[in-house]
């Protein structure tokens, strides 16, 4: 990806980093380590990636402060406290987000009582309800649907086709991906004679500052109360979240995770794809879930779990080590079995493989 030419002091000065090599490379271009070519600058966060440096034809890269490199390399290095977050530094300075031209769009049709501040950009055919409060700098796609009295804060950006129900409250500089559901109803049904009675979903969404929503989520609005997803928030594409569910700040939720409804999620919690929580339970601060954990009950802050139920991830490891020995165990029961029938005559029957080993050693 190419960028306006700079040269690497300029983008030290940025990152807070401390030259190594020539201060005054040019840099074109941003790469991978592993692909970069002349012009490039590039990031190493791991020490696997460490090799590269004496192959690559990156003109500049970003390296960890603490590392022991020489200046003998042809590249100029840059070393700061985290390479990873000055290369992304970098990309949000020089490599801005894509953006729908400010002003409002001809098809875009907007309700009587729409309040819209300073250097909004509405695209094609997106439509903003009656009485709904837009921020300064706010962006929204093309087909985007905003429904009544929804209010929406500055440097906010909706990509295309994003809709949001009635009543919702979108916080400052959140990001909201293509095609999201932000305020739909929840799956809440009374059964009564054989039927299920659809419950009103009265309540609304709530997405605090810097939150950002994947593609193609739901987040269901509360039944009375609200749905709260707190300050930094961060969701991966395919999320559900049901109704009454309120997630602490800076938690982060990889893709196909679906939360039950009035489930409550502490703050600086990390939950891997494809998680599934029953509704009504308590996740602590800090707790770790593993990818595929099945959650049927609440987690204590600052533990990691895995597998289905949910449970100590050390403890999910040993049991599912177990299972792996168990046709060899299944062998030796049986044989067992026989022994016992001819009177504990063990020459009679002979062990299959392995049988005298020791099952608990090999876990």
């Amino acid at each position: 990806m190419k960028l306006f030419p700079l040269h690497a002091h300029e983008i030290a000065s940025l990152t807070q980093g401390e030259i190594l090599g020539d201060a005054n490379t040019l840099i074109t271009g941003i790469a991978p380590i592993e692909s970069a070519q002349a012009g490039d600058l590039s990031f190493i966060a791991q020490s696997r990636f460490l090799e590269y440096l004496h192959k690559t034809l990156a003109a500049a890269i970003f390296v960890d402060r603490k590392s022991e490199l020489s200046a003998e390399l042809r590249c100029t290095l840059i070393r700061v406290a985290n390479p990873y977050l000055a290369f992304v530094q970098v990309l949000k300075r020089y490599v801005p987000l894509p953006q729908t031209a400010i002003g409002i769009h001809p098809t875009a049709q907007i309700g009587k009582g729409a309040r819209l501040a300073a250097n909004v950009a509405i695209g094609p055919l997106a439509i903003i309800s009656e009485d709904c409060e837009i921020g300064e700098d706010v962006q929204i796609g093309p087909q985007c649907y905003i429904g009544a009295r929804t209010r929406i804060g500055a440097n906010t950006m909706l990509f295309q086709g994003v809709h949001v129900g009635h009543e919702v409250q979108i916080g400052s500089n959140v990001i909201v991906q293509y095609g999201a559901v932000i305020g739909s109803d929840g799956f809440g049904y009374v059964p009564h004679e054989g039927k299920y009675h659809k419950i009103p979903h009265l309540g609304t969404v709530v997405l605090e500052d810097e939150v950002e929503i994947g593609a193609n989520c739901c987040i269901d609005r509360g039944t009375f109360g609200e749905t709260r997803l707190s300050r930094g928030v961060k969701l991966d594409n395919l999320v559900h979240v049901a109704h009454n569910v309120f997630i602490g700040e800076n938690t982060v939720i990889a893709a196909q995770t679906g939360i039950s409804g009035s489930t409550t999620i502490g703050r600086d919690v990390t939950i891997a794809g494809q998680v599934g929580f029953v509704g009504h339970i308590k996740i602590g601060d800090r707790a770790i879930l593993g990818a595929q954990a099945g959650v049927t009950k609440s987690v204590k802050a600052g533990i990691m779990v895995s597998g289905y139920p949910a449970r100590e991830h050390n403890k999910a490891k040993r049991e599912e080590a177990a299972l792996r020995y168990l046709p060899d165990l299944l062998k030796r029961v049986r044989a067992l079995e026989k022994m016992l029938k001819t009177g504990g005559q063990s020459s009679q029957i002979a062990l299959p493989e392995n049988a005298q080993d020791d099952t608990e050693e090999r876990l």
